[in-house]
């Protein structure tokens, strides 16, 4: 009994000191957050190529599986080997092949744009003044009000000039240097990315060997099955929505562009491609994407007519309607196994915590805590014997 009692002490003594010792890390923890973040970064920072790499390698994975699986039955038995390489080697070049298409399509149509955004926004402002002080004729107060903003704006515009553009130019030119040392390390991170992206995708399957053996190694047999069902799961549900999301992209990058050929016949719409490339990158970002596309390009379109930048923002009110009600969630759902009204409510949520990034990977994250709640309650339902409360 007083052996019991001493162990019972013992244990609860045992508990009080690591609760009490944890609670003093998260203090210095707390104490220290800047510190801590800094150094996070600077980790973040050396590892940024892997994090490049491993991305891509991710997101190319599963049409490096295909293409490996296509040229596997096309080899002859003696050449079956060198599969994996012809699938990477496909995959790498297939994917450069699309960026330089889209870029070759999209930087010069963006260059004409611009300059022709500078050639026609000094017309179009005084055009605007000019208008706005005809229709104001007659009304001398308005008049005067009008005439002492526009010459209000042109002063500032003046100060603004001498006062903060030269010394902002002056500090950019100091700062060439960085700015190329910048420059710089982004595309050697790129490079970097490029090749471990190579690697990773070359040597999946060795790493997924590895990775089941440190499972296996650290966990009993059960347990390691379960781990390696979720993470399997997990792997699923991931692909499965960052595929959906890249083909309600297209289809809405695609529904937008023949909205504009349709635009381009019957009311002079310009830069059809440039428009459609924008609307439809930009709505990989769930719900709010169309619209945060939609901005620079009802610029592009009021430049050469405002009623057509009318007609254009009411279409894109649509397709964002139509992508976020009907095609998204129907997309959506059958990828990462969520309803209509889950997707919505898990954009929202992880959008509010997390920010973009949230926006980005809350459907799939949600996903994965909706399937772990959903098995929970079903074994406490088998434990119960309730499990006829499901249907």
């Amino acid at each position: 009994m007083n052996k019991e009692f001493l162990k019972k002490v013992f244990f609860q003594s045992l508990t009080g000191f690591l609760s009490l010792a944890l609670a003093i890390l998260l203090l210095f923890g707390l104490l220290r957050l800047d510190q801590i973040r800094q150094n996070f970064r600077w980790v973040i920072d050396i590892l940024t190529p892997f994090l490049y790499g491993g991305t891509m390698a991710y997101l190319l994975k599963t049409p490096c599986g295909f293409l490996e699986g296509k040229i596997l039955a096309a080899l002859p038995e003696r050449h079956k080997k060198r599969a994996g390489l012809l699938a990477v080697t496909a995959v790498m070049l297939i994917s450069a092949l699309v960026l330089y298409l889209l870029l070759s399509m999209v930087i010069p149509e963006m260059v004409e744009s611009i300059m022709a955004l500078a050639v026609a926004v000094p017309p179009k402002v005084e055009e605007l003044a000019q208008w706005v002080i005809a229709h104001l004729e007659g009304n001398e107060v308005l008049q005067n009000y009008v005439n002492n903003a526009f010459a209000s704006m042109e002063q500032n515009l003046v100060s603004w000039a001498t006062a903060d553009l030269v010394p902002t130019v002056q500090g950019m030119m100091g700062g060439v240097v960085t700015t190329v040392g910048s420059v710089l390390t982004v595309v050697k991170n790129i490079v970097l990315g490029i090749i471990i992206c190579v690697y990773l995708l070359a040597s999946r399957r060795t790493f997924a060997r590895h990775a089941k053996a440190l499972v296996y190694a650290a966990f009993k047999p059960e347990r390691a099955d379960a781990l390696l069902k979720e993470a399997a799961f997990i792997d699923d549900t991931f692909v499965g929505f960052f595929g959906g999301k890249i083909l309600d992209s297209a289809i809405v990058g695609l529904i937008c562009y023949v909205f504009c050929l349709i635009m381009t016949v019957a009311a002079g719409f310009q830069n059809a491609v440039l428009i459609s490339v924008i609307i439809g990158v930009t709505n990989v970002i769930p719900y709010f994407g169309p619209f945060i596309g939609a901005a620079p390009a009802a610029l592009l379109i009021l430049i050469s007519s405002p009623r057509n930048c009318l007609i254009f923002l009411v279409f894109i009110v649509i397709l964002q309607q139509f992508d976020g009600n009907i095609l998204g969630p129907k997309l959506l759902a059958g990828s990462v196994g969520l309803t209509g009204f889950w997707v919505l409510f898990a954009i929202t949520l992880f959008q509010g915590l997390f920010g973009f990034i949230g926006i980005l990977v809350g459907v799939p994250v949600f996903a994965v805590i909706y399937d772990l709640v959903r098995r929970w309650v079903v074994s406490g339902l088998k434990k119960h014997g309730k499990l006829d409360v499901l249907g």
